[in-house]
């Protein structure tokens, strides 16, 4: 689903967290978006998935301004977001059971959902009982039950060690390829965004200072080429302003 942004405005009270900015992302692809801590990176999700309202400028997404939540858009908050009273199984099927769906319908659709996250034998466990990868697997499961068209993940990886980290990314490479979603990854890992945006947007103060061609793009085994490591350091410049 296209996302597009222009000149949108948002605050936190008196604070402006988004100043004019800017974004097209075109349907089908990803786009990493990465700068430091305080640029505005989670309020560009918040307000792509339709929890923050821009005071001006437009949102739109697939050629529709965005008014509220879709159904459609799926956010994977940065601490998981899973309900630690509910169960594997209930946190992943808590969104159908919100929208009616029935019993066996549920059922099939999250045993379905397990297997492919890997989370097999994991259904009666609490988040609690759970890895760090674990959780975000259940997180990503959880996301995919309602079948969105338009992903946003927010620091999908921030809190796992480095062997986890990189499984996950793959994860997520594999899912957008099986599914040819729309995704939106805000990180602040050069290597993450490299590995996973198609298309990477380099944030300022509220803005989007820089967009970039990824032709990194897409490969498992970019990781072991010199020419993915080439162009972290040029996104590093463009972050240190060097471009």
């Amino acid at each position: 689903m296209m996302v597009d942004v222009r000149g949108a405005d948002v605050y936190y009270g008196r604070e402006k967290a988004l100043s004019g900015l800017s974004l097209s992302v075109e349907k089908g692809r990803t786009c990493a978006v990465i700068g430091p801590s305080g640029c505005g990176k989670t309020t560009l999700l918040y307000t792509l998935a339709g929890i923050m309202k821009p005071s001006s400028g437009t949102v739109k997404i697939g050629g529709k301004p965005l008014t509220g939540v879709r159904r459609e858009t799926s956010l994977i908050l940065q601490d998981f977001g899973l309900l630690p009273w509910k169960s594997v199984y209930e946190n992943i099927a808590f969104p159908l059971r919100c929208r009616g769906d029935g019993r066996c319908a549920a059922d099939e659709k999250v045993s379905r959902l397990m297997t492919s996250m890997g989370l097999t034998g994991q259904a009666g466990k609490f988040p609690g009982q759970l890895s760090g990868g674990q959780k975000q697997r259940v997180a990503i499961a959880r996301s995919l039950a309602l079948e969105p068209d338009l992903l946003l993940l927010d620091e999908p990886s921030s809190a796992l060690d480095a062997i986890t980290r990189e499984h996950i990314q793959n994860l997520v490479l594999d899912i957008y390829r099986e599914r040819l979603l729309t995704m939106i990854i805000v990180t602040h890992n050069i290597e993450e965004a490299v590995f996973l945006g198609q298309r990477i947007a380099i944030m300022g103060k509220g803005i989007i200072r820089d967009m970039v061609d990824n032709p990194c793009f897409g490969r498992k085994d970019s990781r072991d080429s010199i020419d993915f490591y080439k162009f972290c350091i040029e996104v590093r410049k463009l972050l240190d302003g060097e471009n």
